[in-house]
């Protein structure tokens, strides 16, 4: 077993977290708040009312959850493909189909410890309340990630935690496949032929053009998987289940609702994928070498 990527995924996860954070926050509430007409305009009228603190809230608990994701995803991925390998007994490179599958298998395998971490970031970037609002206000309904989780915890159970896995899986299983086919591809594409390892430029280069092909495939379910997460929160609820939530959503706001969010993604991943796949391959290579290797 490949621990090695386990390690080096969920170190490059966290970087990119930190890296894409705010236009995560952007993100989210384009999507769920009908005030917020666009990039520009939600990101000044958060710095008006929030400040630049607003653009991380709820940060703490997805670098720790997004870092145990990111090792599942790389790993889950690497070993998938090292199955692959043994079956059809070949030492040479896996098809197509499998670099597919592996990746598709790698972002359903991550859902059971991102779907919590996720509904408590959600909910934290769409609370506008800020220090900077005036004193008559409402407070906010969240103090910080802890008392979100257990505010959850208590008012919808434990299964609150998981509102917006299944779209959350059809989000990331398609879009992983996609992330790490489109990256393998441009890396082979654009290495001399007979070169094991992708020149830096490559990787950087692959890893962001695969976070924005990754985006492109999984956006319009990332806009259900966060209405529903926000479903009921400070007003009635709305929706039954992700297809009610589909309909009703094409139904009052049109098809062009599931990508409006579209171009802040593509945005952010190429940064954050940029890095997480360079500090993701430095890691892994030292990891993989002789004197660490066979400890891992």
């Amino acid at each position: 077993m490949h621990f090695a990527d386990f390690l080096a995924g969920s170190i490059g996860g966290a970087c990119g977290v930190a890296v894409g954070y705010p236009l995560d926050t952007v993100k989210v509430r384009i999507q769920t708040q009908k005030h917020f007409t666009g990039i520009w305009q939600c990101f000044k009228t958060t710095i008006k009312n929030e400040g630049v603190h607003g653009f991380f809230k709820g940060m703490a608990l997805p670098v720790t959850t997004i870092s145990m994701t990111s090792s599942l995803v790389f790993g889950t991925y690497r070993n998938c493909l090292q199955c692959f390998s043994q079956i059809h007994a070949s030492d040479g490179r896996n098809t197509k189909l499998e670099i597919f599958l592996s990746g598709f298998a790698g972002g359903v395998t991550q859902i059971s410890v991102m779907s919590p971490g996720d509904m408590v970031k959600v909910r934290l970037q769409c609370q506008t309340q800020g220090q900077r609002n005036g004193l008559n206000r409402p407070k906010p309904k969240y103090r910080g990630p802890v008392h979100c989780l257990l505010t959850v915890i208590r008012e919808e159970g434990v299964v609150g935690l998981y509102k917006g896995a299944l779209p959350l899986a059809c989000r990331d299983g398609p879009s992983y496949a996609t992330y790490f086919l489109t990256y393998d591809t441009l890396c082979s594409r654009l290495s001399k032929p007979g070169q094991k390892q992708p020149d830096w430029t490559v990787v950087m280069f692959s890893g962001g053009v695969a976070g924005m092909a990754g985006w492109s495939v999984g956006t319009p379910m990332d806009v259900i998987k966060a209405r529903l997460q926000m479903d009921g929160v400070g007003e009635q609820k709305r929706y039954r289940g992700l297809l009610h939530c589909v309909s009703e959503t094409v139904r009052h706001e049109g098809p062009s609702i599931f990508f409006r969010s579209l171009g802040i993604n593509c945005l952010r991943a190429f940064p954050v994928n940029m890095v997480v796949f360079a500090v993701y391959e430095v890691l892994a290579e030292i990891l993989r070498s002789p004197s660490v290797g066979p400890l891992l």
